[in-house]
């Protein structure tokens, strides 16, 4: 059997728990053909980078599939056919990726976003930094020690 991974947007009118209805739907008609979804991601509600017949936003989803490639074009095939569905993309890979996907590792790290970085400091050229008086260090005083 092949690796296949499966990223799927769906309409953004659609529910948390409509998506999770259709990738059950896709998942049986895979797991029908004796192959087996090894991930299940669900993205979230993201902004497209253009219009999607007249959606601004859809539902992401990652499926990582194990499957022989006619069950794979059978889940395709009734993709194209469902609504809700927007676009989608197969990719057949020489191993599957473990642990989560790299749109689910900067999500966690997307929490947090200033604290991250530390304090901003104006820059040394911004119009900002001119107005603030500058901070003299004291100068070490010379000891004489004998």
């Amino acid at each position: 059997m092949s690796l296949y991974e499966h990223i799927f947007i769906a309409r953004q009118d659609i529910s948390a728990q409509q998506v999770e209805t259709l990738v059950e739907q896709f998942s049986a008609v895979i797991t029908d053909a004796e192959g087996k979804i090894t991930k299940n991601e669900y993205w979230g509600l993201r902004n497209l980078a253009y219009k999607v017949k007249k959606n601004r936003k859809g539902h992401y989803g990652l499926l990582n599939i194990d499957a022989p490639h006619a069950a794979v074009a059978e889940m395709e095939r009734l993709m194209s056919l469902n609504e809700d569905i927007l676009r989608f993309m197969t990719i057949r890979v020489d191993e599957l990726e473990e642990g989560p996907s790299a749109v689910m590792q900067n999500k966690g790290s997307r929490d947090g976003r200033r604290g991250d970085r530390g304090p901003r400091t104006p820059r040394s050229d911004s119009p900002r930094a001119a107005k603030e008086p500058a901070k003299a260090e004291a100068a070490p005083s010379a000891s004489t020690e004998e």
